[in-house]
């Protein structure tokens, strides 16, 4: 039975480090043991490790392919499916080599039938004639030459200097033959054609042979969607028995092969069950909290809106056990970054709507299998970024007569001035604002993560720029605000600056010669320079991708009004310019929305949170590996 698991609210699962100790005959019963409970997670080989385990993945595989195969195959449409479903046929024990038989019979058969029509067709116009009286011909010394021809290059005349007998015509071509002792000297003015090798009749009686056998192995396989259930339990027995012995393949041996020791680790909350289960067993083990070193697998944990943008960390690479889950971080910004990348509310209802329908299981696409809460969740968001921005399917809200004032004050539109810069738009000034938290976000996460990790004393740099940066920003902020007085932000330029080049210059080391470390900073100082400022120029892409993908909808708007006019008809293509303008603009607008976040967030972010990904992700041994 599997255990209960219990939920926390974010960050990563603590793990409970177990080592069994066994005699080396217990192996096979206590993996299965541990199956059951369905939470403890072995060390694995990552390819198979010998003959044994080899086999056991490729039957595995090709189970999986059959099974592909079978639950895409739909002859409802197929002009033999009466045929077909009629036909009486017997499926083999063995459902997946019976499976495989007939896919490479059909194949067989199928280039079969090509190569009988084609015979048939070439046949045609020669009809039904008697083989034998062709070759008694031959017997008393004549030959029979066959010929094909345009009707244009055929010259009635030729029926007068030769032997010749027109067999078939039609508006194009004639076929005839002629007939003319072995031994004399023969020309004729067009090149002669291969005899055909048998009468049509026989051909098309090959072709009806092929098709009973074609209807026959599609029959095969019809029945044996049947065994998709049975086949799914001994793939699923297959997997669950690979999984088994490839743990199995990474127990250590000890005291000349008489125990195996084995390494596992399971969540800290069912330390309790698992101890009370490893108890009755009778097993020896040692449990101890996990630590880095022990390079436990990693369990995310979070709240229902950061666990649907769990598979974009995933993505990049899970955290490593002492390091922060990115996950509740990445989910609002990631939110944010699309909506502002497809901008516009009209997109974001569509969005939210199909992610609906698919959780409703009212429309179906394999490829959106499992996405149609995060699809929804975008969706929403887009809808309330998109109405902040001012757009709806290429509309502008912020010059629309029927849209509130109330609404229309909550919008983010226009150009602000910038003191002694001129004018800028507010949507790019926004961008590169919400890319400057985000990158201070990240650099006070990797202060804070590299602390916790490896010591203030290693880290005395990281602070010092952290100081400066986010601290000059704050700063800098306050007194533009006229929050503090000006002699106050002078004391406060001097403190922060001091204590700053104190950590990047001098202190970026402890215990390294002071000249080293001052170069050390320089070259950082060169590196933060160039990277700071590329990294917050990267956001511009949020204002960018929106303002694209809302001109372009603006412009399919334009031209369908234009073929607008008084008359009824005109509205057909009026109707069609728009459907087909803004569901090609979606389709580019949201695989645009979907790519670029992912690469701030994984290039910007990640590079200045000092995010590694290199943990290995939870896995436990299980019965159940669907």
């Amino acid at each position: 039975m599997l255990l209960k698991k219990r939920r926390s609210r974010t960050m990563i699962t603590k793990m409970t480090k177990y080592s069994f100790i066994l005699m080396t005959g217990e192996k096979e019963s206590f993996l299965e043991q541990l199956q059951e409970l369905g939470v403890v997670d072995i060390s694995r080989s990552e390819k198979p490790v010998d003959q044994d385990s080899s086999e056991m993945l490729f039957k595995a595989t090709r189970a999986k392919k059959v099974l592909e195969y079978l639950e895409g195959i739909d002859y409802s449409k197929d002009a033999d499916f009466e045929a077909v479903s009629k036909a009486t046929v017997t499926v083999d024990d063995d459902a997946v080599s019976y499976v495989e038989a007939c896919r490479n019979r059909l194949v067989e058969l199928n280039s079969s039938l090509n190569e009988a029509e084609k015979q048939m067709k070439a046949r045609l116009p020669w009809g039904s004639y008697d083989k034998k009286a062709l070759d008694s011909l031959s017997d008393l010394g004549y030959k029979v030459r066959f010929y094909c021809v345009d009707k244009k290059r055929f010259d009635q005349q030729w029926a007068e200097l030769y032997p010749l007998q027109v067999v078939e015509e039609d508006e194009k071509k004639v076929w005839f033959v002629t007939v003319a002792p072995k031994n004399e000297e023969y020309s004729f003015p067009v090149q002669e054609m291969a005899a055909p090798d048998g009468t049509y009749a026989e051909a098309a009686a090959a072709a009806a042979r092929i098709r009973e056998e074609i209807i026959l192995a599609k029959a095969g396989i019809l029945n044996a969607k049947d065994y998709i259930p049975a086949i799914k339990e001994a793939c699923n027995n297959d997997l669950v028995e690979l999984d088994r012995y490839l743990a199995d393949s990474a127990g250590q041996n000890a005291a000349e092969d008489l125990l195996t020791v084995f390494t596992g680790f399971a969540p800290v909350e069912n330390e309790a069950e698992l101890s009370e289960a490893f108890d009755k067993m009778g097993v020896l083990y040692i449990k101890e909290e996990a630590v880095e070193e022990d390079n436990p697998p990693i369990k995310l944990k979070n709240n229902w809106f950061s666990r649907q943008f769990e598979s974009f960390t995933g993505m990049y690479g899970m955290p490593v056990y002492s390091e922060f889950d990115p996950t509740s971080i990445v989910a609002p910004f990631y939110l944010l970054f699309f909506a502002m990348c497809l901008g516009d509310a009209g997109y974001g209802i569509v969005l939210l709507l199909f992610g609906l329908m698919l959780n409703r299981g009212w429309v179906k696409f394999a490829m959106f299998d499992g996405l149609g809460t995060i699809i929804s969740i975008l969706g929403a968001g887009t809808v309330v970024v998109g109405t902040v921005l001012g757009t709806f399917f290429g509309m502008s809200l912020a010059e629309a007569a029927w849209v509130p004032q109330w609404l229309k004050s909550c919008m983010i539109v226009g150009e602000v001035e910038v003191p002694g810069m001129g004018m800028f738009n507010v949507q790019m000034l926004l961008a590169l604002a919400i890319g400057v938290f985000h990158i201070c976000l990240a650099m006070t996460v990797k202060a804070i993560g590299y602390t916790k990790r490896f010591g203030f004393r290693a880290n005395v740099s990281t602070w010092g720029w952290l100081l400066l940066i986010v601290g000059g920003l704050i700063l800098a902020i306050l007194g533009a605000g006229k929050f503090i007085a000006p002699e106050a932000v002078k004391w406060a330029v001097i403190i922060i600056g001091t204590l700053s080049a104190l950590g990047i210059y001098i202190f970026n080391t402890p215990g390294q010669n002071p000249l080293i470390n001052i170069g050390a900073g320089l070259w950082d100082t060169y590196n933060m320079a160039t990277g700071i400022l590329g990294d917050v120029l990267s956001y511009i892409r949020l204002f960018a991708l929106g303002l694209a993908g809302g001109m372009l909808g603006q412009a399919f708007n334009n031209l369908a009004e234009m073929v607008r006019g008084d008359n009824v008809i005109t509205w057909i293509p009026f109707a069609l310019i728009l459907l087909f303008g803004h569901v090609l603009n979606i389709l580019m607008s949201s695989l645009g929305a979907f790519v670029h976040p992912l690469r701030l967030t994984f290039v910007e972010y990640f590079k200045n949170a000092g995010y590694e990904g290199k943990g290995a992700k939870y896995n436990p041994l299980s019965t159940n590996k669907e």
